[in-house]
């Protein structure tokens, strides 16, 4: 099967699809906003990423959930438990990391069936 790589720079792709499975690159939202806006754009990312691919927030596998304060876990959950669709919940992992820059808060990364 090949590989499908879309969004390509020399350092990564935004989508990388094989296989009937779609891995998509974390996701964050804009700097030094709030926690429920990051998350929600992280969210409006993955939406646009997956409808490229050819498949939906209902096909998430997995998703990896990256904040800079564990402190943050109610606020992002508020935002992602109004996305995630009924009965479409995916494997899910969420922890605390040093984001990339200052002033990121969330990190989302998913991988969905295609």
């Amino acid at each position: 099967m090949p590989i499908e790589r879309f969004n390509t720079n020399d350092r990564m792709s935004q989508i990388v699809k094989h296989n009937g499975t779609v891995y998509l690159a974390g996701q964050v939202g804009t700097l030094d906003e709030s926690v429920a806006d990051q998350t929600a754009e992280c969210l409006r990312q993955v939406d646009e990423l997956l409808a490229t691919a050819g498949s939906s927030k209902e096909q998430i596998l997995q998703a990896v959930i990256w904040l800079s304060d564990m402190a943050y876990f109610a606020e992002m959950n508020g935002v992602w438990d109004a996305w995630v669709p009924k009965g479409h919940a995916p494997a899910r992992a969420c922890g605390e990391a040093k984001l990339a820059r200052p002033g990121f808060h969330v990190e989302v990364i998913v991988t969905a069936a295609c």
